[in-house]
Parts: structure tokens; sequence; C-alpha cells
């Protein structure tokens, strides 16, 4: 209970903050349809949100030094709030864009601060509980934001006014606490081709992960609108794959501890073929099908980032580990920049089953080269422990480092 209420400001914080940056995705597809953007059009907002985020997982641990913890998230968070406000200032999809950008610099900014902060505070003995609240957290803001989306109405001035009162809301938890803020730590290196040679297939796995998240969460509203569903049926949508994935975390954790991790990146990849198949070749699927599927979809592919991050942990030691993090994020932040304009471009020509025959082939190759791998060299005999690892920020490794340390 000392634990909670010590990190109380930051949990506050990351939970209002998710609540705002997780609707922005979703809320703007459905926005731009119903003021008449393409389909490339969306696409390109949900591919510039993670060209931003890339640059604020880069950029904001170098602002953080200069300025220090609160005045940086200060600075992020605002930027967010600006750029949800602007939306109705300047309605055009290229402007969209920058304000996306803005955006996605906000998500990695703020991350970047709470998880520096979170390492700087927890103790050996405290970080597995605080991780996992901090983890707790993160996931159900993400699940709620997105069934908030049930209840904005897209295109709508009041829909982005919201957003960004919960965007500023977060600012006070962080700013208000008394707690000491503690030193900044050194910016991570980033070495994209450190993930590549310590495990390739990790590299591809969370390239193939980046693929699937981004265009399922940022085109998968335009997919929903077109096959009938409802707004408020979007919403549980888009939080029947954030639970699917929630709810897989401990029985693919428990297998990736078991057996070869290769063998599950690959199982997983075919499960999620079959889940896109289902979903692109039955077109007449009841409502409760298309979102029973939606949760198959979010448990077959939402493990796999952290699947292939434990594997390539695998094969590093203790002073990689905070730049291979940095490295697979890079990798996961490539795919997840190119999906979703890829994405809207197929659809625009193939229909809205485009989406899922994008990913399965994404997967298929995933399957074909795990493998491959594994008839390049055998699995290690001394693996790290399988740990949920959020996507949030380049210092995440900090975080995680030392508990994957710890043999199993």
């Amino acid at each position: 209970m000392r634990l909670l209420v010590s990190f109380a400001a930051l949990f506050l914080s990351v939970a209002l903050l998710q609540l705002s940056t997780g609707g922005v995705g979703p809320l703007d597809a459905l926005s731009g349809l119903a003021l008449g953007f393409s389909r490339a059009e969306i696409g390109l907002l949900g591919s510039a949100h993670f060209v931003g985020f890339f640059i604020g997982c880069w950029w904001a641990p170098r602002l953080m030094g200069s300025v220090g913890h609160s005045r940086a998230f200060a600075a992020f968070t605002a930027l967010g709030a600006i750029a949800l406000l602007a939306h109705y200032i300047l309605i055009s999809p290229w402007a969209w864009a920058l304000m996306r950008v803005a955006s996605g610099l906000c998500v990695a900014g703020c991350y970047t601060v709470i998880e520096a902060w979170l390492q700087a505070k927890v103790t050996n003995e405290t970080r597995g509980r605080a991780m996992g609240v901090y983890r707790l957290v993160d996931m159900s803001g993400s699940l709620v934001s997105q069934l908030l989306i049930g209840f904005l109405t897209p295109a709508h001035y009041v829909s982005y006014s919201i957003l960004a009162m919960l965007c500023c809301a977060a600012l006070l938890p962080l700013t208000l606490t008394t707690a000491t803020q503690p030193e900044t730590p050194s910016a991570p290196r980033l070495h994209p081709m450190l993930a590549v040679s310590r495990s390739p297939l990790a590299a591809v796995g969370v390239l193939v992960a980046g693929l699937t998240s981004a265009s399922f969460r940022m085109v998968g509203p335009v997919y929903g609108q077109e096959v009938g569903l409802a707004v408020t049926q979007i919403a549980t949508f888009l939080a029947a794959f954030v639970l699917g994935g929630a709810l897989a975390q401990y029985p693919i954790g428990w297998l990736a501890d078991k057996f070869d991790r290769r063998w599950v990146l690959i199982w997983l990849s075919l499960a999620a073929i079959l889940s896109c198949a289902s979903t692109a070749l039955l077109q007449n699927l009841t409502t409760t099908g298309i979102l029973l599927n939606a949760a198959i979809f979010g448990l077959t592919t939402f493990p796999i980032y952290s699947v292939a991050a434990a594997h390539a942990h695998d094969f590093a030691t203790s002073e990689e580990r905070v730049e291979l993090s940095a490295a697979l994020m890079f990798w996961f932040a490539t795919g997840a920049i190119a999906a979703p304009l890829a994405a809207s471009y197929l659809m625009d020509a193939f229909g809205p089953p485009a989406l899922f025959v994008m990913i399965a082939i994404g997967h298929a190759g995933l399957a074909i080269f795990g493998l491959a791998r594994m008839r390049s060299r055998s699995s290690p005999t001394e693996r790290t422990p399988y740990i949920y690892a959020p996507r949030t920020s380049f210092t995440i490794g900090r975080l995680l480092g030392r508990s994957r340390d710890k043999p199993k």
C-alpha cells in the first residue's frame, strides 16, 4: 500500500494520459470519414502519429536532461492538448497529420518522463510490484479509452475538447506532487542493428507486431464502419482487441517460459492468420461474431512483441539490455509508421477485408522466417523470464532490465 501511495501521482497521470491519447486515433478515423477524408488520408493520420512517437522517443530523454522531469512532462502534455484543440481550427488531412505528429510526441515524451521517474524510485524489492501496477493501469486506461469512443460524437469540437481536458488533467498529479524529482538518466543510444545481430527473428517479430497493432487500431474504425458497425459497436470492437491481448499475457507468458519461444511465435502467427482469414472471408458475420473475432485477434497478436523481446534478450548481456530494448522499439515503430498508410491504400483498392489480408501476409512471413531461423541455430539453454513489455518509450528497458537478469 505504501508503494502504491508513493507512485499514486504517476499512475493517475498514466491513466488520464491513456484516456486522452488512446482515444484520439479512432476518433480521428471516424471524424475523417464524416468529413469526407479518403481512406488514404485517414491512413496518413495513423502513420503520422507513429512518426511523432518515434521522434519523441529519441528527443524526450534529451529534453528531460535539459529542463527536468516535471517541465518536460508539462511541455509534452501541452503539445498534445494543443494538437487536440487545433483539430477544429484547421480541418484538413494534412493539418491533422501534423497534429497527429504532435500527439505522438506527447505520448512518447510523457511516457519517457513517467518511466524515468519510476526507474529512479523503485528498488529491487519493489520493482516487480510497481511494474505490475503500472502495466495494469496502462492496459486498463487503454481499454477504457477505446470504450470512450462510443460516447464521443465524431467530427464535433466537444469530443476533441473532452480529450484535450483529459490531457491537461494528466498534468495535475505529476506537477503538483511533493515528491522530489529524481536525477535525470542519460539517454539510451539507438543502435537498431543490435536487435538484428542478437536475434533477426525478434527484429522481424516486433516489426510485424507494429504492423499489426498500428493498422488495426488506426484503420480498424474504417473497417468497422464499412462492415456496418455503429460508433458504439466500433468502440467495443477496438476494446475487444485490447481485452483479448490483456487476457493473453499470462498463458502466453507461461508457454514462452516453458517451450521454445520460436515455436510460440510461429504458432501465434498461425493463429493470427486463421483469425484474419475468418474475418476477411466470412462476409456475413453477426456483430457478436465480429467482436469475438476481434478479441481472438488481440489474443493471438498482442503478445508477439513481448515474446519476441524476451527471445532477443535471451542472447544479450546485462549491459546491452537498455540499448536492445530501444532497438526493438525502433523496429516496432518502423512497422507502425508504414502499416496504417499501406492498409488504407489496400482497402481503397480491394475493399475492407484487405486490412486483414495484409496483416495475415505479415504473420505468414514471420512464421516462415521463424522456421528458417530454427534451422540456423539452437535455442539458448538459459533464458530470461517472459515479461510483458509495454511499447511506450526507449527508457522502458531501464525498468525491465534487472527483472530480465533473474534466471528462471
